[in-house]
């Protein structure tokens, strides 16, 4: 099956949508409560109905994007935050974007991927971020699924993934998951390398 923009867009209409918590998990919202540059550049990829991007409107940064394959979630949010800037919901594939951020939020959407995908997933969020730029947040800490998303995985793959693109400054069991996720998360933090010259 190919998950593309009629997939999520069915599973949207359907309301099948189990990794959709209905607000900021904790994790996130801890780290987002001790950021103090609100002028960060922010990507939120797979957005969804971006809790996080409400989170952060609210807290005042205002270089807050998200991207989203189905417009059904990107809706709800303009609905749902009428004063959100509208070009910063992008209706795209994350790997048509070709713009810099400082900082991408990781929140289910690398397993959301097509396992295949992961490698260029790496690849395309190195060439997105800027200098000394991070990933931020949450993969899932076990096998999932093997026919449909999230596919979930484990710390040996993900290293493996992502260690030639990034210095990867955390990624451990997280110890404030919501209570549905306990043990089953890892939290990470990864700064961008530099190319090879």
């Amino acid at each position: 099956m190919k998950f593309n923009k009629a997939f999520w867009d069915q599973r949207y209409k359907d309301k099948n949508m189990g990794w959709d918590i209905g607000y900021v998990s904790t994790p996130l919202k801890t780290y987002f409560d001790q950021l103090e540059n609100i002028d960060l550049k922010i990507l939120i990829p797979g957005g969804g109905n971006s809790y996080e991007a409400e989170y952060l409107h609210a807290l005042g940064f205002t270089n807050v994007f998200a991207v989203d394959i189905s417009l059904i979630p990107l809706k709800g949010l303009q609905e749902r935050l009428p004063d959100f800037p509208s070009k910063h919901l992008i209706h795209s594939n994350f790997f048509d974007l070709d713009i810099n951020f400082d900082l991408i939020i990781e929140q289910t959407f690398f397993c959301a991927l097509d396992p295949k995908l992961r490698p260029q997933y790496v690849k395309k969020a190195h060439q997105l971020l800027n200098e000394n730029g991070k990933i931020v947040g949450l993969l899932f800490n076990e096998p999932l699924n093997k026919d449909h998303p999230p596919f979930g995985g484990n710390k040996e793959e993900y290293n493996v993934h992502f260690n030639s693109y990034f210095n990867i400054e955390i990624m451990a069991s997280c110890y404030n998951s919501i209570k549905s996720r306990v043990e089953r998360e890892l939290f990470i933090k990864m700064i961008k390398k530099k190319p090879l010259l």
